[in-house]
């Protein structure tokens, strides 16, 4: 599959299912102590290195970039889906949202303190995660973290509805987190940590830690 399409079938997903699927995750992070921990430790981590902007790559409806706006951090967001922009900016009004794709960042080099991709690399096919991790790294400053959410597992499933029984075309591919890792460690990253666990989130989920290295 070309980069066109998966791209524009992702978009015309998550158009379609965006007020749907923001009523469903809108009060998730409630139910998930251990993924709001993971959004405090990055938080904490762009404070110590003096803070300055961050990024939620994927954001959807906005509602991690607001939660990490109230840890006290800079944050804005970006999104494929105009419709999701449009709730985000609804419902945070005092964050910056753009549509824009993880697979053409116009960031300037160096230029953030953070990035956060929590389950949005989980549409990305296999052949263009090393394109966007290298925009990412290319985007951090040097020891920047990035924290990354995806579903475990390594298999890609078709999902051909969702939230509310809306229609959707977008594969889901799952990840093994040593294999997410082996890809950031190639792409100039240092992984830290890696956790698995089961959620609201996720019936089987994982999360890394990295850092851009220097």
């Amino acid at each position: 599959m070309d980069s066109d399409t998966w791209l524009a079938d992702t978009r015309r997903s998550y158009d379609t299912v965006a007020d749907s699927y923001h009523e469903v995750v809108r009060d998730m992070l409630a139910q998930t102590p251990y993924e709001r921990a993971a959004l405090d430790l990055f938080a904490a981590q762009v404070r110590k290195l003096g803070g300055g902007p961050v990024v939620e790559v994927g954001c959807g409806p906005g509602r991690i970039a607001g939660y990490l706006h109230g840890s006290g951090i800079e944050v804005s967001g970006l999104d494929l889906s105009p419709a999701m922009i449009e709730i985000a900016h609804r419902e945070h009004p005092d964050l910056r949202f753009e549509v824009g794709s993880m697979t053409d960042l116009d960031l300037p080099d160096a230029s953030l303190a953070g990035v956060v991709a929590w389950y949005s690399l989980i549409h990305v096919p296999d052949a263009e995660i090393p394109s966007v991790l290298a925009r990412f790294r290319q985007a951090l400053r040097p020891s920047a973290p990035l924290l990354v959410a995806f579903h475990a597992g390594n298999e890609t499933t078709l999902k051909t509805e969702g939230y509310g029984g809306h229609p959707m075309h977008v594969h889901v591919h799952r990840r093994l987190p040593e294999q997410v890792a082996e890809s950031l460690e190639q792409a100039g990253f240092t992984v830290e940590a890696t956790m698995r666990l089961r959620s609201a989130e996720s019936r089987d989920g994982a999360i890394v830690f990295a850092r851009r290295a220097d």
